[in-house]
């Protein structure tokens, strides 16, 4: 119930909301002095809000139908007349102010308030310019999107990059060690392979001096046995 009385309260709203807007287009109407094309403009719009205050009304509608209370119902469809004949009033005026707009803007045609055309001609001016404005603020603000998802991007791949750079050089300091351990290694095996050849330089001497020792001995005993002969 309460949910119910909050949405019938905010539909009244919104058609007083929509009634005041019209009323406004409509003394802007009136006080339309032209040229032609404005007062177009405030006719479509004014058509407009008239559609939007009938919606408004039909939603009320809608509303009364599914009201239990018989009393509160009764209350609500009297209102809804009530809503309605302001709405055909509010018809009448808008008609009315359209008529008189023409038949000035006609008069006015003919040089008789070319002043005031001037003046008209600027609020249309200006009323396109905002359009202009509202659309290069709309293309601003895609851009400005367009370069935060730029921007996105290129800190995601430069973010990627450098967990590339951060493994690439975990992998050099891992090869790092491993020609440190390779080169240890070959100093290592260059000193016993100095050590090895220079005892293999002993060896061979060594093993001149025992041969040239034999050759002595057996020089010697040669020359012993030759003497005894």
């Amino acid at each position: 119930m309460v949910s119910d009385n909050y949405e019938i309260e905010t539909i009244r709203q919104e058609i007083v909301t929509n009634h005041l807007e019209v009323t406004a287009l409509i003394q802007d109407i009136q006080q339309c002095t032209g040229p032609l094309e404005f007062l177009n403009e405030l006719n479509t719009e004014g058509r407009g809000k008239i559609a939007a205050l009938r919606s408004s009304i039909d939603k009320l509608v809608n509303a009364t139908e599914l009201e239990i209370n018989e009393k509160k119902k009764s209350e609500l469809l009297l209102e809804i007349e009530n809503h309605r004949a302001q709405m055909s009033t509010t018809m009448k005026a808008f008609r009315k102010a359209n008529v008189i707009s023409s038949c000035v803007i006609d008069k006015m045609s003919r040089g008789d308030l070319l002043a005031s055309s001037e003046e008209q001609s600027n609020i249309l001016r200006k009323r396109k310019d905002k359009k202009v404005l509202v659309d290069t603020s709309s293309q601003l603000t895609e851009k400005l999107s367009s370069i935060s998802r730029h921007l996105a991007e290129t800190t995601q791949r430069s973010a990627d990059t450098l967990e590339t750079l951060i493994t690439s050089s975990e992998k050099v300091t891992g090869t790092e060690r491993e020609l440190v351990d390779q080169r240890q290694v070959i100093v290592q095996s260059g000193k016993l392979l100095g050590k090895y050849g220079r005892r293999e330089i002993t060896d061979k001497i060594l093993l001149a001096l025992a041969f040239a020792f034999f050759l002595a001995c057996v020089g010697y005993i040669l020359q012993k046995r030759l003497s005894w002969l």
